[in-house]
């Protein structure tokens, strides 16, 4: 399968280059035009890992990819390093986009996304502000915001999370004067994870399982200041009207922020495929459930763009 690395000049105002691979189907052919799907990746994660793999996968079945490193992140450019400004992480979904529109063996028209974890809350937000996305799978999401504010298992109130608002702004002060703090976005070490399923969390970010040199697990502590008062799904009663499918494990404590967004959301084509004894990592990296997840995505990627 024919890959090829590029840059892309994020045209958001950040003066940052985005770092993507393009994953090519076989038999391509430069002078025809082809839909994309765009692939975000996890929170903490980097083009290599997730988003890599399904980016990979479906243009093994014939789909024409594009996996990309976030802003401040990866190979991507941009200062401080780790920065998760969920803002800038939605807008970069976009910036692939707009380079998207300039390649001349892309159908603009025909422009899928899909995101996994984070990602694939941030591609939903995305969906939401930026109408040139047709259709949107996500896999395992998460709204960065609800997360953070509400807990993995959704037993937190809003306001309980105001120690988190603070500790982000004492971070800001404290970046200003002394260097820059930082958060675990998964447990950095494997006695820090408080559940199984976040122990996987660990051992996939910090292990032979998938860690790589570009994705360290941790954020910026200032990202706070972004994240606890950022909703992913910030008026998709009204603006998400796209085909939506959402991908979840039977038993993956996330699973409840994937109903929050076909809850609400405007678009009357919307569907929840359930991997049985999957959980929130599982559909990461375990092959027998990221083939299942990839069959679905690929029958809804091709009846809906």
């Amino acid at each position: 399968m024919l890959q090829k690395k590029i840059s892309i000049k994020n045209g958001n105002g950040q003066d940052i280059t985005l770092s993507a691979i393009v994953n090519f189907p076989e038999g391509f052919d430069e002078n025809k035009k082809y839909p994309v799907i765009v692939v975000s990746h996890p929170g903490g994660g980097v083009k290599e890992q997730a988003a890599g793999l399904y980016a990979k996968k479906l243009a093994e079945k014939g789909w024409l990819t594009i996996a990309y490193d976030a802003s401040y992140q990866g190979e991507s450019t941009g200062e401080p390093r780790q920065l998760e400004n969920p803002y800038i992480r939605t807008e970069d979904i976009s910036a692939v986009i707009d380079y998207l529109t300039t390649i001349s063996y892309v159908d603009a028209e025909r422009i899928g996304a899909m995101g996994i974890c984070a990602g694939a809350g941030y591609t939903a937000n995305a969906a939401i502000n930026d109408h040139r996305i047709k259709a949107v799978g996500m896999v395992s999401a998460v709204n960065i915001g609800s997360m953070f504010r509400n807990g993995w298992e959704n037993n937190i109130k809003d306001a309980d999370a105001m120690p988190y608002l603070m500790a982000g702004a004492g971070a800001r002060t404290n970046d200003a004067k002394e260097g820059l703090q930082t958060m675990p976005l998964a447990p950095m070490k494997e006695e820090d994870a408080p559940n199984e399923e976040l122990r996987e969390a660990w051992e996939y970010y910090h292990t032979d399982r998938c860690q790589y040199p570009t994705a360290p697990g941790w954020a910026t502590l200032r990202s706070l200041t972004q994240i606890i008062t950022y909703d992913a799904y910030n008026k998709a009663e009204s603006f998400f009207t796209q085909p939506l499918l959402a991908i979840v494990g039977s038993v993956a404590g996330s699973a409840w922020m994937s109903d929050d967004l076909l809850k609400i959301a405007a678009t009357s084509d919307k569907k929840k495929y359930i991997i049985e004894g999957a959980n929130h990592m599982s559909l990461y990296d375990r092959e027998n459930n990221v083939n299942e997840a990839v069959d679905q995505l690929v029958t809804f990627f091709s009846e809906k763009l």
